[in-house]
């Protein structure tokens, strides 16, 4: 069995529910809308975040989930697609997952509109049943990912990143959404107590861990769906290349700040980049810090009772640092 399926099995019922209840949420009367809204329903990836809803919520109330658990599903995944219809647009990309994305089969314009359309289904859900608590927790998610993302490109125009400050990015534009989905799934049938804020910090460090494995693969050598030395090319500042520009002479530095900003585009230089990073320690350095975090979100999972759902959260956990794409 994939580690994925081994992940989902014990929410296998309550996921397959969730996506007739999905479907529902993004109905509209316009046609257009519908046909593009399918399209995308069709498409979906590993659900990883409905997972972490059901998963946690089930975990914190022995295996209970109701009608706001649902709905906090639904809000997150509606919430995490208007995002990444958005992202496309943002950064011009024609593919999502290996299919087509909706700018590049129906313009930016409508792209936006979808977008747009998603986010107030989702805010709507929410404030049609009075789920204010989880209104709040998927609202400011939202501010802190464009936050995030607004620093980054701040920050990339003069390669001045610290250690710190990439740490920032990444819990406001990654952790940040999955830290919701964790704090949502115990809200929905713990409200109010101490299980809320311990679960947004659980989902906080599986998001960070999960961002720099993302930012490792740019450094690999399997082929993982994006190019390796695209993050170099887009000037992103990741942990590993950080790391070695705080190690690096002046010299050394000199010259990787050089390639960054006026070599991008020459593989030849990438590829140069790229095994300076590796040698100078860059790759280890992030591991460690990756594993730091792993270690910190099993400490919390730790205190929970024994569970099919805690143990789930532990392979999810092991999975989002030994995956290979």
């Amino acid at each position: 069995m994939k580690v994925i399926e081994q992940i989902k099995a014990p929410v296998k019922y309550e996921m397959e529910l969730f996506e007739k209840k999905f479907s529902l949420a993004m109905s509209s009367r316009v046609a257009l809308l519908n046909r593009i809204t399918h399209y995308v329903v069709n498409r979906k990836g590993k659900q990883m975040r409905p997972m972490f809803v059901f998963l946690v919520s089930k975990m914190v109330a022995s295996g209970e989930v109701n009608e706001r658990t649902y709905r906090g599903a639904s809000v997150i995944e509606l919430i995490h697609t208007a995002t990444l219809v958005h992202d496309d647009v943002v950064d011009d990309s024609n593919r999502r997952r290996g299919f087509f994305s909706i700018n590049a089969l129906w313009k930016n314009k409508i792209a936006v509109l979808v977008g747009d359309y998603l986010l107030s289904k989702g805010l709507l859900l929410s404030i049609d049943n009075g789920d204010f608590d989880l209104l709040r927790i998927i609202s400011v998610a939202v501010r802190e990912m464009s936050e995030g993302e607004l620093l980054q490109i701040e920050k990339a125009r003069k390669l001045d990143i610290t250690e710190a400050v990439y740490y920032d990015i990444i819990r406001q534009k990654t952790a940040t959404l999955i830290a919701a989905c964790c704090s949502l799934g115990a809200a929905s049938v713990k409200p109010d107590t101490e299980h809320v804020e311990r679960m947004r910090k659980f989902g906080e460090l599986i998001g960070m861990a999960f961002q720099i494995k993302d930012d490792l693969f740019d450094y690999g050598e399997d082929k993982i769906g994006k190019p390796t030395g695209i993050d170099i090319k887009e000037q992103k500042m990741t942990l590993p290349l950080i790391y070695t520009l705080n190690q690096a002479s002046e010299k050394d530095r000199r010259w990787l700040i050089n390639s960054i900003k006026n070599h991008n585009t020459n593989k030849k230089r990438v590829k140069e980049v790229i095994a300076f990073v590796k040698q100078a320690g860059g790759l280890t350095y992030a591991v460690t810090q990756m594993k730091k975090y792993q270690q910190e979100a099993q400490e919390i999972l730790l205190s929970y009772p024994d569970s099919p759902y805690k143990e789930a959260l532990l392979l999810m956990m092991t999975y989002v640092i030994d995956r290979k794409k």
